[in-house]
């Protein structure tokens, strides 16, 4: 996967500046997914982080469950690209699966649950329960847009 960014020409007013974040849709046997409770915010969300300069998207799926929730996983397929508008945060979602370790909180993380996709649908926000959906169809990779709050609709 080739991954590009512009830094923008001399002449751009201004030049966008984009973060990307990479997160774990983990699934387990039983149809069950791996999700957190935030330690800063209190939401319940896939466990995932900030890509590292110099890593490698899977890596960094890979480091960040691991940091999360103390499972290991293995990276499958890229189910979704997802932007915030608001924040220029670019979020990559990978299928995974656990081979290993047991639930464990973190400083980031304040529980650690396996969820049904009803209560993913129930206790996540849209823009991150969309995440954890979008990985259970094997229709992706999905691409959305959200303004931090809510998906953008594309207009027909």
């Amino acid at each position: 996967m080739l991954l590009y960014m512009s830094t923008g020409s001399p002449q751009a007013k201004s030049t966008p500046l984009h973060s990307v974040s990479v997160a774990g849709a983990v699934l387990r046997e039983d149809g069950r997914l791996l999700a957190i409770r935030r330690a800063d915010n209190g939401t319940w969300e896939l466990p995932g982080g900030v890509l590292e300069l110099t890593e490698a998207p899977e890596a960094g799926v890979r480091r960040e469950v691991l940091e999360e929730t103390g499972i290991e996983v293995e990276v499958n397929d890229l189910t979704g690209v997802y932007k915030n508008t608001t924040r220029g945060i670019v979020a990559l979602v990978f299928r995974c699966e656990p081979t290993g370790g047991t639930e464990r909180t973190s400083e980031e993380s304040t529980a650690v649950a396996w969820l049904t996709a009803e209560e993913v649908a129930a206790q996540m926000s849209e823009v991150y329960a969309i995440r954890l959906l979008d990985a259970l169809d094997h229709a992706g990779p999905h691409v959305r847009s959200h303004d931090g709050r809510h998906l953008l609709r594309k207009s027909a």
